[in-house]
Order: structure tokens, then sequence, then C-alpha cells
């Protein structure tokens, strides 16, 4: 009795404490890794770090007066010289070190033993990124990022900047228009392409920006923004009218730069290098962000009338997307496919979007229209997203570089609020009047009376 009872009171909150670290590294993987993994990890990295830097191949022979003072001073073992550590210092989602690399290495050398370091120290990634020449910084991921997406508290942002989606090293993806001013997003459906879309939306609301929609699906992805969209056109007939207006106003941009900057003023347009931003502010046009919903919707014809509009259409898209960033007027096109047998002007157009974000697609093709001619690498990490990981996505840019994202959830009615709470931000746009959505007025209820009026009676 007295041993069963012993062993009551020591298994007892042994158990007790085990299957709460269990849950809470199951549902709450931040607060674990704070509580366990952070502690772990770190004493596992400074008990090890000489003895796996020397096992992934890390170390150089040391110096001559390095070996000539070990001999003069003590009768140690001369050993390989691992890069020097710097301070550890620990996020909340993993860890971060700076290392300087020996004479000799080179930052490949660190990132091919990435998966080795991994193992070693007990955590669930490791990233290596070039701080400057010799020192590499290694980013330690303790647990997946990406499977409860959880965006940082403090991020940098600016004009025309959407922080929209986590990286799988803990960083936030930015959409930067100014930096990227036109992005191609694809996916399938339920893939999370629209709660991407989402998000740019309600970032960008909260700008001095105007927003342009163009959902030729009835605009059930873009009505319920319209309270802050200059102008939305919802059928295959509205974006032909609405084309023509923005290559006007692109156009009419271009007046002042040249005035600006002294240049004649029949100079063609496609030889003008500068931009709005380098106007004073009190002359600068407001950005315009024009957002295309399934794109080849614009591309589909049935009758030969109906390719003639086609064509002039994407001509004039061709062109928005070739000069509108000089102007302030970015794209972002979305949609399941985007390749060649959409029509002509399809492959020219798609080489003019520099972004590039692919969710999860049906077919190998897809992935290919989206990365393979910016990050070959990329196609087969797209291709491998589950169906169960909605908005999980892969974005690539012009310099080959890659990285897997996932945006988090935003329920559409919080987006339209957010739309319809920063409506006083629609900037004034003459042109684009014709085309402004109607936002249908709240109907007010009256209050309810709680003592109920009685005739008088004489």
């Amino acid at each position: 009795m007295t041993d069963l009872m012993t062993l009551l009171e020591v298994g007892g909150p042994v158990a007790a404490l085990g299957g709460g670290a269990a849950y809470t590294r199951a549902n709450h993987p931040g607060v674990y890794w704070s509580a366990v993994g952070l502690p772990m990890s770190t004493a596992r990295l400074l008990s090890s770090y000489g003895s796996v830097m020397e096992a992934c191949g890390l170390t150089v022979a040391p110096s001559r007066l390095r070996v000539l003072a070990t001999r003069v001073t003590s009768r140690r073992e001369i050993r390989p010289v691992p890069p020097r550590r710097g301070i550890i210092r620990p996020t909340a989602t993993g860890l971060r070190l700076r290392l300087r690399l020996a004479p000799g290495q080179e930052p490949a050398d660190v990132a091919a033993s990435a998966e080795r370091l991994r193992h070693a120290w007990g955590v669930h990634a490791v990233y290596v990124t070039t701080v400057k020449p010799g020192v590499v910084e290694l980013r330690l991921v303790g647990y997946d990022v990406l499977s409860k997406v959880r965006m940082p508290r403090k991020v940098a942002g600016g004009t025309l900047q959407v922080s929209v989606a986590l990286r799988e090293d803990a960083t936030p993806f930015v959409r930067d228009y100014r930096t990227v001013p036109h992005g191609l997003c694809l996916g399938a459906t339920l893939s999370g392409k629209s709660m991407y879309l989402r998000h740019l939306v309600t970032g960008l609301a909260r700008q001095s920006v105007a927003l342009i929609g163009i959902d030729c699906k009835r605009g059930v992805e873009l009505a319920p923004f319209a309270p802050r969209l200059s102008a939305l056109a919802t059928d295959p007939e509205q974006p032909a009218e609405l084309r023509p207006v923005l290559v006007k106003e692109m156009e009419d941009r271009y007046d002042p730069i040249k005035a600006r900057q002294g240049i004649a003023p029949r100079t063609p347009d496609e030889t003008i290098t500068s931009d709005i931003w380098g106007l004073p502010e009190h002359e600068r046009p407001v950005p315009v962000v024009l957002f295309v919903d399934e794109v080849a919707e614009l591309f589909l014809v049935a009758t030969k009338k109906e390719e003639e509009r086609r064509d002039e259409m994407v001509t004039q898209l061709i062109r928005l997307a070739q000069l509108g960033r000089a102007a302030g007027i970015y794209l972002e096109v979305c949609g399941q496919r985007f390749g060649a047998e959409l029509g002509k002007g399809a492959t020219m157009l798609r080489a003019q979007l520099t972004g590039r974000v692919c969710h999860r697609v049906n077919d190998e093709a897809s992935a290919k229209m989206a990365l393979g001619d910016i990050a070959p690498e990329a196609v087969s990490a797209a291709c491998a997203i589950p169906a169960e990981r909605p908005g999980l996505a892969v974005v690539g840019d012009t310099s080959g570089g890659w990285s897997r994202i996932r945006t988090p959830y935003l329920s559409l009615a919080d987006a339209a609020e957010t739309c319809r709470t920063s409506a006083h931000l629609v900037p004034d746009l003459p042109a684009l009047k014709p085309f402004r959505p109607s936002v249908p007025v709240q109907p007010v209820e009256s209050p309810t009376l709680a003592v109920q009026p009685r005739p008088v009676t004489g």
C-alpha cells in the first residue's frame, strides 16, 4: 500500500506534467517553445556547437600562430576552428545568431548544412541569410509557424506596403508595390487565393490609394469591398469601357512629370524613365491599384465580335503593365490558370507581372505558368501544397529566390467592415466617377420604446 501511494504521489504529477506538455505542444506550440523548447535548444547548441560544426565540415585548420600559442600555453589537442559564434538572441518563434565565417568559407557552405544543423539542435528548420561579406545569420525556427499563422505585432510598413502573410522562417511577407509594381496570383478553387486578395484590399484600404476592381464573376469577390473602391467592373462589357479611361489617366499623369523635368510635351511616354514619386507631394497624383479577379474571363470569347473586343482590351492591359508603374498605376492579377492557351497577349502580359504567388494548383502546368520562368525549383514545392492547408502558397521573385508563405484567416465580414469604415479615403478621380459602384444605404432601425403610449381619454 505504501509503495502504491508513493507511486501515485510521484507518478501522478509526472504524468500530468507530461500530458500537459504534450497538449501544449500540439495546440499551443508557441507557448511550448518558450517554456520548454527554447531552453533545451539553447543548451544543446551551446554544448555541442564545436562538435556539430566539425561534423558538418564547417571547420578549418587553425592558423600557425594559434597552433604555436596552444603548444606553448597548454598541452591540449589542436582541433579545427569553427566559425566564430555571436550572441544567441531568442525570439518568440526560435533563435537567431550570427556566424563570422573562417577564411575560405562561403555562405553556401553553411546553407548546405542547414538540414544537419536542424537535426543536431532539435529545431523545426534552419535558414541562412547573408548579413555582410564574411558574416551570416542563422535563423532557427522552433516549430511549424505555418500550421497556425500568427502575424507579428509590429511590422514595418509604408505607402503601398501591405503585410499579407507569414513566411516559413517566421518573418512577414510584405507586398511592396513600389518595389514589385505588378503581381500574379494563381490558385485553384478553395486554395486561399481569395483570402490573399482580401488582405491586399483591406491593407490598402487604410491608405491614401485608389482601388479599382475587375471581377467578371458578377462581383462576388470584390463587390463586398464596394464602399472603398473607386471603380468596379462586374461583367466582360464593363472592363472594355474602363480600360481606355485608365489608359487615358495614365497618359495624363505623364504630363506633370514632363513639365517637372523640362521634357518636350511631344516626347513619347515610353521614353520617360522617372515616376510620380519624384514630384512634390502637393502635385503628386494618388496611386492606383487595379485588381483583376479571374483574368481568364477577360480572354474567353465565343464570337468574332467578342474576339476583337478581347484583343483591344488585352492590348490596353499590356500597356498599363508596361507603362503604368511610372504613372503610379499598379496591377494585381488573379486567376486559376494563365497560359498561352488563353489567347494572344496572355504570355506577354504575364511577362510584365514581376511578383508571383502560387497557391495549390490542379496540375503541374499551372505551377509552371506562375513560377517556371523565374524560380524553376519552386514548381515542385507548389505542386506539393496539401488541400487541407488553405492559404499556403509559394512566392517567387525575379532573382530566383522563393519561399513558402501562408495567409492568416480573415472573414469576409471583417474585410467588408474595414472597407466601410475607410470609405472616406476614396480619392476624388473625376474620370472614374461613372464606374463608381453604388453602395446601398444601410437601413436605420427605429428604437423600440420601452413604454407603449396609451391614448388619452377624456
